[in-house]
């Protein structure tokens, strides 16, 4: 690989720690031999044995030490008795849900903020070729435009020409259409792909997300006052930091209570899906 010098252990590990971060190795598979890695990379085999250690160091090879060539470790899984803020917390247990073969996604949310960066994992997976669901269904509850919502609002009160909801609405509109995009990709790889729009007739006070009939993941809408520079001045309003609020998850393999909370979450959800909710056009 380098025609010039020999590569250090630390930088044998670089490549390998890459090759499996892009999906090149995945979890369970094994690496070649050392003396194969070492012709590879032009190295001793003690060069070798110092960059597997600081990969199993890192938790990403098992058996290093076993006489067989070390497998890629599973990943591992994410700590469910700290809540996360959104930002961190989402995108490995939406990476997890992709795995099933029918993926189900229903969010109720203010906006599509969180859930676009959350799912790009996910697609960059399906993309590559790693994952491979045959069918994935999604639908989303956001505030209708014609209401009044509770937040975001200015602070001084809202007038006939509120520019923090107009904010909010392009805000609204532009997410979903990214979203909506992003997921219609993958038909380009066979997979059956149906996102549906809801509008709710209320300002959702929590934001929840439930996978796949199993889990249910639930964070809170902290109000708070800040300003935003516009090109027509400066918005003073009560809004809330959505991909900062802390997400809990319950899951229905942890127990009695954490299955309730997501069997009676799913109704919550599908009951407003059927009844109060109308059809939402991105404009």
């Amino acid at each position: 690989m380098n025609g010039s010098r020999r590569l250090s252990p630390q930088e044998i590990a670089d490549v390998l720690r890459e090759r499996i971060r892009a999906g090149e190795l995945r979890a369970g598979d094994r690496l070649p031999t050392q003396a194969e890695l070492a012709d590879e990379f032009g190295v001793e085999r003690g060069a070798v044995r110092q960059a597997l250690r600081a990969l199993q160091d890192d938790g990403l090879l098992t058996n290093v030490s076993k006489g067989s060539p070390p497998r890629i470790a599973e990943p591992p899984a994410p700590a469910h008795d700290e809540p996360q803020p959104t930002m961190v917390g989402l995108s490995p247990r939406l990476t997890a849900a992709f795995s099933a073969r029918h993926v189900r996604i229903d969010a109720a949310c203010l906006t599509a903020e969180s859930l676009i960066p959350a799912l790009g994992e996910p697609l960059r997976l399906i993309h590559g070729g790693v994952v491979r669901p045959e069918r994935i269904d999604v639908r989303i509850l956001l505030p209708s435009r014609d209401i009044n919502l509770a937040f975001p609002v200015p602070v001084d009160g809202r007038g006939d020409d509120d520019p923090v909801h107009a904010r909010w609405l392009a805000m609204r509109n532009a997410q979903g259409h990214v979203l909506r995009h992003n997921l219609q990709t993958l038909r380009s790889h066979g997979i059956d792909v149906d996102i549906t729009f809801r509008a709710l007739p209320f300002t959702p006070p929590v934001k929840l997300y439930l996978l796949n009939g199993t889990e249910a993941l639930m964070a809170y809408y902290m109000v708070t006052r800040r300003e935003e520079s516009t090109d027509t001045g400066t918005l003073d309003m009560y809004d809330v930091l959505g991909t900062e609020s802390l997400l809990f998850s319950f899951e229905k393999s942890a127990g009695q209570r954490d299955a309730a909370f997501v069997e009676e979450s799913q109704k919550w959800f599908d009951a407003l899906w059927e009844t109060i909710t109308t059809d939402l056009t991105l404009s």
